[in-house]
């Protein structure tokens, strides 16, 4: 299993996309809130943060990837777990409304809202308030950040990503500078020359 997919968008479907990555195409269920943040049309690079699921059968198992734009939803999505009543399935169909929305309406016990989500009861709202409520704090806080939908990075992007990180750069701190150089030479086409505009950003900044 993995927590995380970059790859070419191949396939938009209504609940889920299809993500080519290392030659093999892997289907991404995206809870239908997530699933109105990614726009990327086929063909176009696309990020995801994964929750993984096994499902048994006999001798035989089935995995099932659940897509995130960032980690803060994916911990939602898993917090949302934690609850006994919730599967994947139904935390899926659930997170239909932004994230910190759903959190306000747990930090409050607003019952009424909760089951206005599809799938969510009586019950199982009952549940998620029991379980959940003042253990929301950090996707409140959370609610007027920019969505993590970013525009996809050019092919050769990842070959400098790459080098990067062979060099000892975090992913987040590689991408950042990946981006910030795009961003500064519209006329950048290959990776080497992608490279000697991080290294000369990187020059002016340590100057």
């Amino acid at each position: 299993m993995f927590a995380r997919i970059s790859g070419t968008l191949v396939e938009r479907r209504p609940e889920s996309a299809v993500v080519e990555a290392a030659g093999l195409g892997y289907e991404i269920i995206l809870p239908p809130c997530i699933g109105e943040k990614v726009t990327s049309q086929p063909g176009d690079r696309l990020s995801l943060e994964i929750y993984s699921v096994v499902n048994l059968d006999g001798n035989s198992g089935r995995f099932t990837y659940y897509g995130f734009t960032n980690t803060i939803e994916r911990d939602f999505f898993e917090a949302l777990l934690t609850v006994a009543s919730i599967g994947p399935r139904s935390a899926a169909r659930a997170f239909s409304a932004p994230m910190s929305v759903i959190a306000a309406a747990i930090d409050r016990s607003d019952y009424a809202f909760l089951k206005s989500l599809p799938g969510i009861g009586q019950q199982k709202a009952r549940d998620i308030v029991a379980k959940l409520q003042g253990k929301v704090a950090k996707f409140l806080l959370i609610r007027d950040a920019p969505a993590a939908v970013q525009k996809p990075m050019p092919d050769f992007a990842d070959e400098a990503l790459s080098v990067l990180l062979q060099l000892g750069y975090k992913r987040g701190e590689a991408e950042a500078m990946v981006r910030k150089a795009l961003d500064a030479d519209s006329e950048v086409a290959d990776s080497e020359r992608l490279l000697a505009e991080i290294y000369r950003r990187k020059s002016k900044e340590d100057a």
